[in-house]
Parts: C-alpha cells; sequence; structure tokens
C-alpha cells in the first residue's frame, strides 16, 4: 500500500508534468523526493509512538524504545524508502525514454518498476522476523550493495545527460544563441560548479541562481534536441525548443561571464581561446541572437572590474 500510494505521486508527475519528465534521472529524483517525505513523516510518528511507551514505562537513555528507534529508522535505514521508490522512477524513467508506439512497453516498465519496488519493500519488512542475524544478513548483502547500484545508475545517468548537453548544443552556437564555450561548461560538472561559485562571488546570489537556472535550461534543451533526433519528441517540439531558447536568452547577461570564465579555466585550449572574447564582455542585446556582436571590443577587454558590475 505504501509502495502504492508513492508511486501515485510519480504517476501525477508523470502525467501532468510530462515536458519535465525526461529520462532516468528525473524518475530518481521525483520518486526519491516522494519517498524521503513519506520517510521523514513515518519516522517522526514512529519516534512519537516510541517516545510515548518510553513515557509509560520510565526508561530513558540508549535503553529507551526511542534511542532503538532512532537507531534503527534514522541511522541504519535513512535511505531505505528512497532505495524502493526509486525503482518505481526508473520504470517511469525508461517508460519516458520509450517510443510513443511503443504503447505496451511504457505500461509495463512503471508497473514492473512498483512491483520490484514492493517485493524488496517487503524483504526489509521481513528481515525483522528473522532475529538480529537475519536482519544484519538483509542489510549487508542486500541493502548495502542494492543502495551502491542505484548510486552508480545515477552518476552514469548524469554522465550520459552531460554529453549529450556536449553534443546537442553546439548547433545552437552555429545558431547564434549560444557561444562557443559554453557547450564545454554546461556539459562538465567542473565547470558547472566553477560557473556557480564566480557568479555568487562577483554578482550574489540572484546572479547564481539565474546561472542555476540558466544551466538546467540548457539541460533541458540538449535533452529535447536530442529525443527530436530519436524521433521520442512531442508535437510541441518547436514551441518547447523556441521558450527554452528565450529563457536561456533572457538570462545570458547574468550567466555568460560566469560560463564563459568556467570555459577558460577548464576547457580544452581550442576551446578556452574561443571564450576569451567573450569573459568580460556580457550581450546587453535584447532582440535575438543576431545582435550577438552588439558590445563592443572595447568592453570584451575590460579585465578591471566584475562583469556584473553596472
Amino acid at each position: 500500500m505504501e509502495e502504492t500510494a508513492k508511486a501515485a505521486a510519480v504517476l501525477l508527475v508523470f502525467l501532468f508534468r510530462r515536458r519535465d519528465f525526461h529520462g532516468i534521472l528525473d524518475g530518481v529524483v521525483i520518486a526519491g523526493v516522494t519517498a524521503t517525505g513519506f520517510a521523514f513523516t513515518e519516522n517522526i510518528l514512529y519516534l512519537g509512538t516510541a517516545f510515548g511507551a518510553d513515557q509509560l514505562t520510565g526508561d530513558s537513555g540508549v535503553a529507551s524504545v526511542t534511542a532503538a528507534t532512532f537507531f534503527v529508522r534514522v541511522v541504519m535505514s535513512p535511505f531505505a524508502h528512497p532505495l524502493f521508490t526509486v525503482l518505481t522512477g526508473i520504470g517511469f524513467g525508461l517508460s519516458a525514454l520509450s517510443a510513443r508506439r511503443q504503447r505496451v512497453r511504457r505500461v509495463l516498465l512503471p508497473l514492473g518498476g512498483l512491483l520490484l519496488a514492493m517485493g524488496t519493500h517487503a524483504l526489509w519488512n521481513g528481515s525483522s522476523t528473522l532475529g538480529d542475524h537475519g536482519f544484519l544478513a538483509v542489510y549487508l548483502a542486500f541493502m548495502v550493495p542494492a543502495f551502491g547500484v542505484l548510486t552508480w545508475l545515477v552518476v552514469w545517468t548524469r554522465q550520459g545527460e552531460l554529453r549529450t548537453v556536449r553534443t546537442e548544443l553546439p548547433a545552437y552556437v552555429v545558431a547564434g544563441w549560444l557561444t562557443p564555450g559554453e557547450p564545454f561548461a554546461l556539459g562538465s560538472m567542473r565547470a558547472r560548479r566553477v560557473a556557480l561559485r564566480y557568479a555568487r562571488r562577483h554578482g550574489g546570489k540572484e546572479t547564481a541562481r539565474a546561472v542555476a537556472q540558466y544551466e538546467a535550461y540548457a539541460t533541458s534543451l540538449a535533452s529535447l534536441r536530442h529525443r527530436g533526433r530519436l524521433g521520442r519528441a512531442g508535437t510541441d517540439f518547436v514551441t518547447r525548443e523556441r521558450e527554452l531558447l528565450w529563457e536561456l536568452w533572457h538570462r545570458r547577461e547574468a550567466a555568460r561571464p560566469a560560463l564563459e570564465h568556467a570555459a577558460q579555466a577548464h576547457a580544452p585550449p581550442p576551446v578556452a581561446r574561443t571564450a576569451r572574447a567573450w569573459a568580460y564582455g556580457p550581450v546587453r542585446a535584447r532582440s535575438g541572437p543576431a545582435t550577438r556582436g552588439s558590445g563592443s571590443r572595447r568592453d570584451s577587454r575590460r579585465t578591471g572590474s566584475s562583469p556584473y558590475r553596472r
């Protein structure tokens, strides 16, 4: 019942925010957040019940029911609920990656993920009946390795997403929407962190927030284009692409200096050389990519002050 309730939350996002549900990573994040909220609420209920029992019996300290409950639920297994529900999220993520004509596959994958989540949850609950050694055996032989495998899957999926960014965004460089250094900066987690630190240091929290939003929209744009090339994009492809491009364009003055700084610092030499001209010359035009070169050459050589200072 618990896994069905959590799966229902993921299903609602999948149905009504479909344009933001692109693949495995989205399924993992949405399912993980849903399960974390559920576990937080359940832990409060269990701890409250244990505390009430201790008040009746007068127990306290390490020997109390509250301490034992805290150790088992908060210390030993804080990732249990997210681990179970993430399996459902992976099913929805794989369904999102499937072609529209594969209707049976798109239905069976989430159901398969839900059944796996129910099975692992039942195994975890059943381990408490096997005694201390049985519980530890299930914990060490199954739960910990499963958590490690899912962590690796998330990292692998994220790396694939970054490769998609580096592959798909150069097309928008040719069209004038992005600068040559941006695909590399946006396709590297290290460069992204450098850009965020640079923006926060020179422009403050609002600028850093704009850079983070720029990175998120750019990732969505690359994913959209990738799905379009594979024939998996919806009928609103052109509309969605235009929306994402304008979201990027409206944030370019805040994001571009930070991303170009990151590209200079971490890109291969050919990319870094193309990034220098943009490092301290944010574009000020409002009309579109055709006006990209409106910043003066004197502005592009301005290195004595913060690019965010007006």
